[in-house]
C-alpha cells in the first residue's frame, strides 16, 4: 500500500484529506507542522507528500529544500492559493512535483497525486516498482519486451554485443520510446546483473540539489544538511548508474561529473576525502547531445560527451515500425489484465486499425496507457473502439491543415469524446476550435496541464473543467 504524507496546520483541512485519500486504499500520515513533517520522516519515509504551501513554522521554499536535502526522490505537491502561484511555481524548479489551488477539487488532487506515483522510480537499493520483485537488497527486473521488426531485432543485437562488456551507452530516442527499460536490459545481461541498478531522471534534479543527489554530502556542508546522504553514484558502486534526459544536467554539475567519469572516484558536497567508484554509466537522451556544426548553440561539454560515447544505441520511434504495434499491444494487454484483474481476450479489427493507423506521438508509453483506459473502459472480451480515446478515434478528422475544414464534423457515436452534429453553425465551430487549441497545446507540452493552462492564459480550474468537458481529463 502506497503511504502519503499530508502536511497541514488546519486540522479540519487535514482531516478531509485524510478520509478522502483513505477511500482510494492509500495509508495516509498527517502532520500539523513542517517541524512534525520532518521528525515523521526520520522513522519512515512516504511515497508522496501532499503538504499546504503556508504553514505556523515554516514555508514552502523552506520545508521543500530540507526534505530535498534529505530524501530527493519523494515527490512533494504544494497546496497553495491563488496569491501564491508565482511562488509555487518558483518552488517546482527547486524540485516540487506539482501544486494544486484553493478551493481544492477531489478529482484534480487524486489525478495529480497518481501520476506523481506513477511517475516516481525506485528510491532506494532494494526498492521495486510495481510488477518488479525483490530478492534480498537487490531488485529483479522483468525482462524487456522487444518487436518483431528487423530494426527491433538489429537493435536487439546490439545491447547483446554491448552488455558484458563495460562501455558507457548513450541512448537516444524520443519521450516513452522504452529507453530506460532498455538500460535495464543491458544491466540484466551484464556481469554486473546481481548488483544495483540505480536510475536518475536529470530534468527534475534542480542546479542547487544535481551534486547532493549524484555524489551525497556530508552532515552540516549546507543549510538543511542535517544528516549526512549517500548519493546515487555511491548506491550504485558495483553495478550500474542511469542518467535520464542527460541534456538537462546543469553545466556546472557536469565539470563535476567529468571528473567522476575520469578518474572514477567521488566527492562529497563538504567532504575532502575521495571514494573509489566501480559503476557502469548507461545515459539516455531525446537530442543530440554535441555535433560539431552545433557547438556553444549546446551546453552539453564535448569532452563529457565523448567520455561517454564509447557505445550508442538509437531506439526509433513507435510510428516507424509498425509491426511491432501489435507485439507491444498484447503485452500491455496482459499485464493490464493481470493488475485489474480482468480478462479481456484481445482488441477488435477496428481497433487494430487505428492502432496501425495512428501516429503515437508519445511512443510506447501513450498506447500502454491507452490500453491501460480500454481495458478499464471495456465489459466485454474484446477491447472495442468506443473505449479509445478521442484523439485517437478521429485522428485522421484532426489532421486538416484549414481549421475551417474541420468545422461542423459529425463524429461517430462509438468514440469516446464530444459527440458533434451541429454542422456549420457559428457556436459548433466555435466550440471545435477551442476542442483543438486545448488538445494541441496538450500535446505541445506533452501533456504537463499546468504549462498548458499558462499557454491558454488561463487557471488550471478552468483548464480540469475544459478536459473533463472534452473528456480528456484522464489523459497522459
Amino acid at each position: 500500500m502506497q503511504k502519503i504524507l499530508v502536511v497541514d496546520d488546519e486540522r479540519d483541512m487535514r482531516l478531509v484529506l485524510v478520509k478522502y485519500l483513505q477511500k482510494f486504499n492509500y495509508e495516509v500520515l498527517e502532520a500539523g507542522s513542517g517541524k512534525a513533517a520532518l521528525e515523521m520522516m526520520e522513522s519512515g519515509t512516504p511515497d508522496l507528500i501532499l503538504c499546504d504551501f503556508k504553514l505556523g513554522d515554516t514555508d514552502g521554499i523552506t520545508l521543500l529544500a530540507k526534505i530535498k536535502s534529505q530524501f530527493p526522490r519523494i515527490p512533494v505537491i504544494f497546496i497553495t492559493g491563488y496569491g501564491d502561484i508565482k511562488v509555487a511555481v518558483d518552488v517546482m524548479r527547486l524540485g516540487a512535483y506539482d501544486y494544486v489551488t484553493k478551493p481544492l477539487f477531489p478529482d484534480e488532487i487524486l489525478l495529480t497525486i497518481r501520476k506523481a506515483l506513477e511517475k516516481k522510480g525506485p528510491t532506494e537499493l532494494g526498492s521495486a516498482l510495481p510488477g518488479e520483485k525483490k530478492q534480498g537488497p537487490v531488485t529483479i527486473l522483468e525482462p524487456y519486451i522487444f518487436g518483431d521488426s528487423p530494426v527491433f531485432n538489429s537493435l536487439l543485437e546490439q545491447i547483446k554485443r554491448v552488455a558484458p562488456t563495460n562501455f558507457s551507452v548513450i541512448i537516444y530516442g524520443e519521450t516513452g520510446s522504452g529507453k530506460e527499460a532498455i538500460a535495464q536490459e543491458i544491466h540484466k545481461r551484464s556481469k554486473r546483473k546481481n548488483k544495483p541498478f540505480v536510475a536518475i531522471d536529470c530534468g527534475s534534479l534542480s542546479r542547487e540539489l544535481a551534486s547532493s543527489e549524484l555524489f551525497g554530502h556530508e552532515k552540516g556542508s549546507f543549510t538543511g544538511a542535517i544528516l549526512q546522504k549517500t548519493g546515487s553514484f555511491e548506491t550504485a558502486n558495483g553495478g550500474t548508474i542511469f542518467l535520464d534526459e542527460i541534456a538537462n544536467l546543469p553545466y556546472d554539475v557536469q565539470v563535476s561529473l567529468l571528473r567522476v567519469v575520469q578518474e572514477r572516484k567521488i566527492r562529497k558536497v563538504g567532504s575532502t576525502k575521495d571514494t573509489d567508484l566501480d559503476v557502469r554509466i548507461i545515459i539516455a537522451t531525446n537530442v543530440q547531445l554535441w555535433d560539431g556544426k552545433l557547438k556553444g548553440a549546446l551546453k552539453f561539454r564535448e569532452d563529457l560527451f565523448h567520455r561517454f560515447n564509447e557505445f550508442s544505441i538509437t531506439v526509433p520511434p513507435l510510428r516507424d515500425r509498425k509491426e511491432d504495434i501489435s507485439v507491444f499491444s498484447q503485452h500491455f494487454l496482459q499485464v493490464t489484465n493481470a493488475d485489474l484483474d480482468k480478462h479481456v481476450k484481445g482488441f477488435t479489427p477496428e481497433v487494430e486499425k487505428i492502432f496501425q493507423n495512428y501516429v503515437w506521438y508519445g511512443n510506447l508509453r501513450e498506447l500502454k496507457n491507452v490500453i491501460k483506459r480500454s481495458v478499464l473502459l471495456s465489459d466485454g472480451e474484446m477491447v472495442e473502439v468506443r473505449t479509445l480515446p478521442f484523439e485517437i478515434t478521429n485522428f485522421s478528422k484532426l489532421q486538416f491543415e484549414d481549421p475551417q475544414q474541420s468545422a461542423g464534423i459529425a463524429f461517430e457515436e462509438n468514440s469516446i469524446g464530444p459527440v458533434y452534429s451541429h454542422e456549420l453553425s457559428l457556436k459548433g465551430a466555435g466550440i471545435d476550435a477551442e476542442y483543438e487549441l486545448i488538445l494541441s497545446t496538450l500535446k505541445k507540452v506533452k501533456f504537463n496541464k499546468t504549462k498548458a493552462a499558462k499557454l491558454l492564459q488561463i487557471d488550471r480550474k478552468t483548464l480540469y473543467n475544459k478536459l473533463d468537458q472534452y473528456q480528456l481529463l484522464n489523459e497522459k
